[in-house]
C-alpha cells in the first residue's frame, strides 16, 4: 500500500526488490538442500520475508509482507508450506523474537492459535521465516535470507551516505 506522497511507507532501505534479491542471494543453498532429504524432508520450501520499517499496529500483518517465494514443485505439496512460513513470520513479526526464543523461553507470549513451529527469525528487526525443512535448517535458511537483508540495507545506506558525501563535496 502506498502511502498519499508515493511511497509505500516502511523500511526506506529494503523494499520488495531488496528482498527479493536477499532471497536470490540465499537461493542456491536452498535449491541445493531440496535434494538432500535430512535437510529439508518435504523437497520444498516456502519463505517469507517481512518489512523491518513496518509495525505490529500500524499495518495488518499482510500490509507488512514484503516477499514471499516457493521453492520445489508447488503443485506437489503435501502440506500447505506457506500458511506455516506466514504462521512462523506472523510470530516474529508480532514479538519481536525467534519464534523458538518465544515458544521455549517466553511462552507468555504466545497467543492462542500461534503456531508451535519453529522457523521464524527476528534478525534486528529484520523477520524472516522458513518452512518445508527440517526445523533448525528452517531457522538457518530465513537467518541466512535476514543477514543477507541487513547486508543489503548497509550497502544502500553506505551508497546513500557516499552519494550525498559526494555532492556535498562538489558544492564546497
Amino acid at each position: 500500500m502506498r502511502a498519499a506522497d508515493g511511497s509505500r511507507g516502511g523500511s526506506h532501505y529494503l523494499g520488495p526488490d531488496l528482498a527479493r534479491q536477499a532471497v536470490s542471494l540465499a537461493a542456491p543453498m536452498m535449491e541445493h538442500a531440496l535434494a538432500d532429504r535430512e535437510v529439508v524432508g518435504s523437497g520444498f520450501l516456502y519463505i517469507v520475508v517481512m518489512d523491518p520499517g513496518r509495525r505490529p499496529g500500524e499495518c495488518s500483518f499482510e500490509e507488512a509482507v514484503l516477499h514471499e517465494q516457493a521453492f520445489g514443485d508447488r503443485s506437489r505439496w503435501d502440506a500447505d508450506y506457506a500458511a506455516f512460513a506466514r504462521a512462523k513470520a506472523k510470530l516474529s513479526w508480532r514479538t519481536g523474537h525467534d519464534g523458538r526464543t518465544v515458544q521455549e523461553c517466553l511462552p507468555q507470549l504466545l497467543r492462542t492459535g500461534d503456531t508451535v513451529l519453529a522457523g521464524g527469525v527476528c534478525l534486528d528487526g529484520i523477520v524472516v521465516a522458513a518452512s518445508g525443512a527440517f526445523p533448525v535448517f528452517d531457522e538457518a535458511f530465513a537467518g541466512t535470507v535476514a543477514l543477507c537483508l541487513r547486508a543489503l540495507a548497509r550497502r544502500a545506506r553506505e551508497a546513500e551516505t557516499a552519494g550525498a558525501s559526494l555532492g556535498e563535496a562538489s558544492r564546497s
